[in-house]
């Protein structure tokens, strides 16, 4: 079992999200539920405070007090009504995560929230009942409003659930797990919106598809670079050292350890320099692993976090209505992890733009019949187009604030965009990488008898295995896809 309330890491949901374990909740998360919710429970049996979204209205009608009796209903009509997503749907991975997060931070005891309410989105995930949430709709502060309110509709029996690929009603669904619809409670509405579940959910994603990202960018990088008959200089530990930079360091050994055993190597080089995208692999692949190391750590803390609103803090006696919705730490990451990644697409696509250009020995476009053939001229062309739309992606999300409730939240992170943004990015490097591994391939076959490295021939045997070498030509996609597939493990 997963113990939801336990701390978190990338790791643990890595390897917990390729497992067929489930979710539960811990006794120690149990416990801080119970006493959260009944401190609440006692807090408004006296009936004197006013406390913000309990017994209020919410954004600007925070100062409309709500009766007594309407307690209940002003949760669900919270849920009905910022339920406002459009858009294309949240891949169903992403919304399990969301679920996962949901509950983790609730677990800690300072949201109020009944246990059954906790216990119903473990629930839904368990039962793989995946709530149809929407990409558009959150500003990234006072709370991802509007895509966790899809995310929690079918705890009470309403909104739209996944079936395979078919909608259906949520209480359909619940009705088929023997689940009840939770009967909300004051606050539990507000603590099942308020958060940043949507753009953490989407971010841990990412980050672990970065891990790969690099780890195949490295790869690729090495088998381009003997494919060009590049120069091993560079790589050597003394200018990295010197320059005292972790990621540069890490990037520049892991190159040296990828061509060890190389024939191609030890050839006699002519050049005295090597274009920067291969001389420079160690810095501008050091340099997005620092970021993204920076962007995990982030993140890790996020997703241990209590980011709804108000925060009871019953050590205290007191609830706070404070801001720890606002997404601003992760909007900042978000773009710059976007930044990292992009740039490890920039710097591909320039060695595939080398590979084709007829030079070191190379035919033009690794053409077998030049003229008659256009080789790989037009895939350089298909990464010339990604990376220049990725260079449009990385537009800054999180200077983007906009003013919505009435001026009551006058600045918000812009966050979720920055999220979704960055998901696209991390699908467009993988297919630029793709296309520099497909001409590194082909290049390669053009210094035969040498071999490379074994770790590479290895590589390359596996890679050939699944995508078979192309000797004229022939439509592309399909070997774009497949190697795109390949590099993702899919």
């Amino acid at each position: 079992m997963f113990k939801i309330g336990e701390p978190l890491t990338l790791e643990a949901i890595e390897k917990f999200i390729h497992s067929n374990e489930r979710l539960e909740l811990s006794e120690v998360a149990v416990g801080r539920i119970n006493n959260s919710y009944d401190y609440l429970q006692r807090k408004m049996a006296n009936g004197a405070a006013v406390i913000y979204g309990i017994n209020t209205g919410f954004g600007s009608l925070c100062n409309t007090i709500i009766p007594s009796d309407q307690l209940g209903q002003l949760q669900y009509n919270l849920l009905r009504s910022h339920a406002c997503g459009t858009g294309e749907y949240v891949p169903k991975d992403i919304v399990k995560l969301m679920l996962l997060l949901k509950a983790q931070s609730l677990s800690y005891g300072y949201s109020g929230v009944q246990l059954a309410t906790v216990q119903r989105l473990i629930d839904l995930y368990n039962a793989n009942i995946i709530p149809v949430v929407y990409q558009q709709g959150s500003l990234g502060a006072s709370g991802d409003l509007a895509p966790l309110a899809h995310l929690s509709l079918p705890l009470i029996g309403e909104g739209m659930v996944w079936e395979g690929e078919q909608m259906v009603d949520a209480k359909t669904a619940l009705s088929k797990n023997n689940l009840s619809p939770v009967i909300l409670g004051p606050k539990e509405g507000l603590a099942l919106i308020n958060g940043t579940q949507f753009m953490s959910a989407y971010g841990v994603a990412c980050l672990l598809s970065a891990r790969t990202i690099v780890y195949q960018s490295n790869t690729i990088a090495s088998l381009s670079i003997d494919a060009f008959d590049a120069r091993m200089e560079p790589f050597l530990s003394f200018t990295h050292t010197i320059r005292n930079q972790t990621g540069q360091i890490k990037t520049a050994e892991i190159i040296l350890n990828n061509l060890k055993g190389s024939a191609i190597i030890t050839q006699p080089k002519t050049q005295v320099q090597d274009p920067y995208s291969f001389r420079c692999v160690p810095q501008v692949h050091g340099a997005s692993y620092d970021a993204l190391q920076y962007a995990e750590q982030i993140f890790e803390k996020e997703i241990n976090a209590v980011t709804d609103n108000p925060n009871i803090i019953e050590a205290e006696d007191m609830i706070i209505s404070g801001g720890n919705f606002h997404g601003q730490t992760l909007a900042l990451s978000l773009d710059f992890a976007a930044l990292a990644l992009a740039e490890l697409g920039n710097i591909s696509e320039r060695r595939t733009y080398q590979m084709i250009s007829g030079l070191r020995g190379l035919p033009a476009f690794l053409a077998s019949n030049p003229g008659l053939e256009s080789g790989l001229m037009i895939p350089q062309y298909t990464a010339a187009s990604i990376v220049s739309q990725n260079k449009q992606l990385c537009t800054p999300a999180s200077i983007d604030s906009i003013v919505s409730s009435n001026g009551q939240e006058d600045h918000v992170s812009m966050g979720a965009n920055g999220a979704t943004k960055l998901y696209k990015i991390c699908e467009n490097v993988l297919q630029i990488l793709a296309i520099e591994l497909v001409t590194a391939a082909r290049a390669i076959k053009y210094r035969r008898p040498l071999k490379t490295s074994p770790m590479l021939e290895i590589f390359l045997t596996n890679y050939e295995q699944v995508v078979q070498p192309q000797e004229t030509d022939e439509m592309m996609s399909p070997v774009l896809l497949k190697t795109k597939n390949f590099l993702s493990n899919k």
